[in-house]
């Protein structure tokens, strides 16, 4: 009998602490909503010491998801345990995810403490943890660069202590699967609990091994996989869910193990999290890649259709993609563009449906036809609320060859109008000037895309710019059928959201949390 693989996302924590992958509160709230219809077993929804804007997400996640175990992240110090469970304590199933290094260079180096004292800590703090909820889980960081002897004396005293999940992380990617397939068995063979609890791992991708390190991980004995869609993370990322689930589906027959996610909702949690980040998948990536299921070559053309497992292991259809669009255009109706969304994995509430409803209408009225991207696209942008700080009234833009490009630019601020001028060498240039004069802050534009949503000269055009601001980066994203609109709103929508990570930082928090 297949053995059950339980599937830890942990997009909303460590996906999201890769740059340019920062998400508001209802961009967190929706990313979650989709997980749960992926049937993720287990939602790292945050590290809820480390802001309060973090915070207000994993409690806000933790009221509304009801089919998942909802986690919070907490170093082994009581004020972050404090603040995990005020932040999860709403959830049907809560969880508290405490960590602390284990190796003898971060035992030596970072925390400056003896294994001793290493081993005190942790103990300790699962007690803590254990007065709060039931479900504790513990992870070992940099568990893979540790002396597996102590971790074996490390994990008994903390599953006597209470705790539930044992983590034991490759924090730097370091491992090789074989090594790390021997790594976990010894774990397993020595730790004399070990049958209490599940055993997890948590892959990164350093050296491009973190899917193959996990199924080694859990043919060794490891019962729960963490990773993330499209498989963001910090440096070169975590293990991708997408990989690990269809890597499970796709080989039963060698790897016999089973797991919870409904793999025809793999390709829209894909989407929506490019859509909330703006950052694009390669189009070679394994599952999710445009490419994923093309077929260029003359002789793979010819035997895809013959038959399509001649060059595809899987069908399109198993990840959700579905070839036959339906599209829409003005003269459908609520029900029909009620239905589409459903049918793309969107949870609105009846205010959002009716004002991503009257943006199709508007849309529908400028172009013929309606695709699933242009949907995609209008809900991304008018459902994930950034609060206007700033508002685009309205903008001039004089330019030839002959003269410099002039723009002029009026937003609407505090209820008051505010108008500057600038030039540039372009449109976008000069537009980007201007603003900037307007907020009076030193902006850095990290990155700026545009791209069609849909074919036909008619597309809506999706401009994305990421500016950075005090260390942190901050992504906008602006749509139109007039690109040099879309450009503008990206980059007020950009500034808005450094406003609001500003709001947090200056709000007077209950719980003393920095």
């Amino acid at each position: 009998m297949a053995r059950l693989i339980k599937i830890f996302d942990t997009t909303l924590r460590d996906g999201e602490q890769s740059p340019g992958c920062s998400m508001n509160l209802q961009e967190k709230v929706q990313m979650a909503k989709q997980l749960e219809t992926l049937k993720s077993d287990v939602i790292e929804a945050g590290f809820a010491i480390s802001s309060p804007g973090d915070f207000e997400s994993v409690s806000e996640i933790a009221k509304i998801i009801k089919d998942c175990i909802i986690a919070s992240l907490a170093r082994t110090i009581p004020k972050d345990i404090d603040a995990a469970w005020e932040a999860v304590k709403y959830a049907k199933r809560p969880r508290i995810h405490t960590f602390i290094a284990t190796s003898d260079l971060h035992m030596k180096y970072k925390l400056k403490m003896s294994p001793e004292e290493v081993l005190e800590r942790a103990v300790s703090m699962v007690k803590y943890a254990k007065k709060y909820c039931e479900d504790i889980e513990f992870s070992a960081e940099d568990a893979t660069r540790s002396d597996p002897k102590f971790l074996v004396k490390l994990f008994e005293a903390v599953i006597d202590a209470g705790a539930t999940v044992i983590n034991i992380p490759d924090t730097v990617g370091y491992i090789i699967p074989d090594e790390y397939y021997k790594f976990i068995k010894e774990i397993k063979e020595n730790v004399r609990n070990i049958h209490k609890v599940d055993i997890s791992v948590h892959c990164h991708n350093d050296l491009g091994l973190a899917v193959a390190n996990s199924l080694a991980a859990a043919k060794a004995g490891a019962s729960q996989l963490e990773c993330t869609i499209n498989g963001i993370g910090e440096r070169a990322g975590n293990a991708a869910l997408e990989e690990i689930v269809m890597s499970l589906y796709t080989r039963k027959d060698y790897l016999d193990f089973e797991c919870n996610i409904d793999t025809s909702k793999i390709i829209r949690t894909s989407n929506l999290l490019t859509s909330i980040t703006g950052v694009p998948v390669q189009p070679n990536k394994a599952i999710i890649g445009a490419n994923a299921f093309a077929h260029e070559s003359g002789i793979h053309q010819h035997g895809v259709l013959n038959n399509r497992s001649t060059y595809e292991i899987m069908t399109p259809q198993s990840i959700g993609l579905n070839e036959n669009k339906m599209v829409l255009g003005k003269h459908s109706g609520r029900h029909a563009f009620e239905k589409r969304l459903k049918s793309l994995g969107f949870h609105l509430t009846p205010e959002e449906f009716n004002q991503s409803f009257a943006k199709f209408k508007q849309l529908a009225d400028k172009k013929k036809v309606i695709y699933d991207e242009d949907i995609e696209a209008i809900v991304s942008k008018h459902c994930f609320n950034t609060p206007e700080f700033y508002k685009l009234k309205n903008y001039v833009i004089n330019i030839g060859n002959t003269i410099s490009t002039t723009a002029s630019i009026c937003v609407t601020f505090n209820e008051k109008d505010i108008e500057e001028v600038a030039l540039g060498d372009g449109p976008v240039q000069a537009s980007f000037k201007a603003i900037e004069k307007i907020v009076g802050k030193d902006l850095n534009l990290e990155d700026y895309r545009i791209r069609a949503i849909t074919k036909g000269k008619d597309a809506q055009g999706e401009a994305v710019v990421k500016l950075s601001y005090q260390g942190k980066t901050y992504t906008g994203k602006g749509l139109s059928t007039d690109v040099i609109e879309s450009s503008i709103t990206a980059y007020i929508n950009a500034v808005n959201k450094i406003m609001l990570a500003l709001s947090y930082d200056n709000k007077e928090n209950t719980m003393n949390i920095p």
